[in-house]
């Protein structure tokens, strides 16, 4: 029993400091930035008082969890001593390890149980953390000198064995630290759940991509105890208890100056670091998977297609509006799918082959994982999961950088505008309008280069914006030129296809397109600025000196205070 009202430095393990841990090899690097994924949400509720709650969290998304650029975090294998697995929770010598998504847990465990035994609980962990920080400077994790034998077992710990998200993200991937080790012993897998409740795709993944330790692996229920054990360790586990030459500068890429303090709450800045950063042992399963379906012929596989879901394997939460929405997408070749009737390497190919995905929110978004970088993976969810579940996923489409696109639609029940309680009525299922099914079927059928008929500058700007925002700036200017007499009349929309040409690098393109903005709104300065730049980029001098003559005509205070920023504009002029 693991009594959480002790202090943290008995509860926790710290690497740098308590013995029973230490690392199988050094790691080539802890983190680094990495290219990710286009991610993107909109709302699409009936009700304008939802869509603005939806648009809110959006916002908020963007500025104070999401990072300047992903990460990757390194995993490695380490050997623990008197090695516990109790719960979803792994432990050495009677304290728990904070590695991957389990050492998130703890620290909300922890963090819970003193809160309801009235401990100031940020207090508590911050001193804790900043102690170790600075304690742990000059230290370093201790390497394990032994050999590894038949007699040396390698451990996962399980959050469940049901939950394919979990298991595929947080335990299956942990077997890719054994690369290039040669080991020699059992794998087991050890998981808090009944065993009937386990699923048999949690054995099925195993046996496809890692063949080579068949009839090594072995699944069972906690608790188990080692004297040694071999297990895999993330490194942003240890992230609050690491040196500041270890850490480096992270908080450099973290979104607002609030986060970048010590007095940010733990366990929130684990969870950001979690859905802003990918596992290296995430990206080697990927990797594996991608070569084991690789020389195969998956043709049988449709490359457009909806997920639905197998009722008997997962809990049901059918969207209202489903079957109008595949309806429209039949029209554009889309096939209906349900990945608990495929194979693993099915999955796999079905997603690594896949030119759009839709569905609704669930697990099988895991399956993100495995899609190419061209890859539109389409999401519907509410306002309820946009605030506590959009982030779960960030981590497997960086993973991949494919482009997720969220749309938060409204929620199934009597009365669509209550928000759920998330502990009495757990998660509650979309509903789409015919508004909403409208809006995204026009959104995909612009990402297949076929530009529907609207009506209003308006209507044509956000969904010309929404294409842009997730990487189609060729299809969004598509759009645009189909609606041709409105572009040449709104600055709005001429301003739009410049940033569609910005996006793809055409300054020259985005110069005309700004020549148009400017004689659709000449009372708009900031366009002639952002002309100059522009033909500064294309080198076009002549429009320079003809954009700073309307400047200084027109607006005489934004010139002088041009010029007199900008030096360079006098050689020009």
């Amino acid at each position: 029993m693991i009594n959480f009202l002790l202090p943290p430095e008995v509860v926790f393990l710290n690497p740098w400091r308590d013995p029973g841990f230490k690392l199988l090899l050094e790691p080539e690097f802890v983190w680094r930035p990495i290219e990710g994924a286009r991610i993107s949400g909109f709302a699409t509720s009936a009700h304008p008082q939802i869509n603005q709650k939806i648009k809110n969290v959006l916002k908020n998304s963007k500025q104070s969890q999401t990072f300047k650029q992903p990460i990757e975090y390194n995993s490695v294998p380490a050997m623990l001593d008197k090695a516990s697995f109790r719960k979803s929770y792994l432990m050495a010598r009677d304290r728990l390890l904070l590695t991957g998504a389990a050492g998130i847990r703890v620290v909300n465990k922890y963090g819970w149980e003193n809160t309801k035994a009235g401990q100031d609980t940020s207090e508590r962990l911050d001193a804790y953390f900043a102690n170790c920080r600075i304690g742990n400077e000059g230290k370093e994790i201790p390497l394990y000198s032994g050999l590894l034998d038949t007699d040396t077992a390698f451990a996962v710990e399980c959050r469940n064995t049901f939950n394919y998200y979990h298991f595929i993200t947080e335990s299956l991937a942990q077997l890719t630290v054994l690369d290039g080790l040669d080991f020699p012993g059992d794998i087991y897998f050890h998981f808090p759940n009944a065993v009937e409740k386990q699923q048999p795709f949690a054995q099925a993944f195993v046996a496809a991509l890692f063949p080579e330790f068949e009839g090594r692996v072995h699944f069972e229920r906690v608790p188990k105890d080692y004297a040694k054990v071999l297990t895999a360790y993330d490194l942003i586990g240890g992230h609050l208890q690491a040196p500041k030459e270890v850490s480096g500068d992270i908080e450099d890429l973290m979104p607002s100056i609030e986060l970048k303090t010590d007095g940010t709450a733990p366990a929130a800045k684990q969870r950001l670091l979690a859905i802003n950063s990918v596992n290296t042992s995430l990206l080697s399963l990927r990797e594996r998977a991608l070569r084991a379906i690789d020389g195969q012929n998956f043709d049988h596989l449709p490359t457009r297609f909806f997920v639905g879901r197998d009722t008997r394997q997962s809990r049901s939460r059918h969207m209202e509006g489903e079957e109008r929405l595949f309806e429209h997408l039949e029209l554009f070749g889309f096939e209906y799918v349900v990945f608990e009737s495929l194979s693993p390497l099915e999955q796999i190919a079905l997603m690594s082959r896949a030119e759009m995905m839709v569905s609704y929110h669930g697990a099988g978004f895991t399956n993100m994982l495995f899609a190419s970088p061209d890859t539109y993976v389409i999401e519907i969810g509410t306002l309820q999961t946009a605030q506590i579940r959009w982030g779960d996923f960030w981590s497997v489409a960086h993973a991949s950088k494919c482009k997720y696109v969220s749309f938060f639609a409204d929620f199934r029940q009597d009365d669509p505008l209550s928000e759920p309680n998330f502990a009495k009525d757990g998660l509650v299922p979309a509903a789409l309008s015919e508004e909403a099914i409208g809006r995204i079927m026009a959104f995909i059928v612009v990402l297949f280069g076929q530009y529907p008929q609207l009506k209003t500058p308006r209507l044509v700007a956000e969904l010309a914006r929404e294409v842009l925002e997730v990487g189609g700036a060729e299809h969004a200017i598509g759009l645009l030129e189909k609606h041709h007499n409105l572009l040449i009349q709104s600055s709005r929309l001429c301003l739009l296809k410049a940033d569609c040409h910005k996006d793809l690098d055409e300054p020259k393109s985005e110069l005309v397109a700004l020549d148009l903005a400017h004689k659709a709104d000449p009372t708009r300065w900031q366009t002639l600025i952002r002309m100059i730049w522009c033909a500064k980029r294309c080198e076009r001098p002549q429009v320079i000196r003809w954009a700073l003559s309307r400047l200084k005509v027109d607006f005489p205070e934004r010139h002088d205070a041009f010029l007199g920023n900008h030096g360079w504009v006098r050689y020009v002029a």
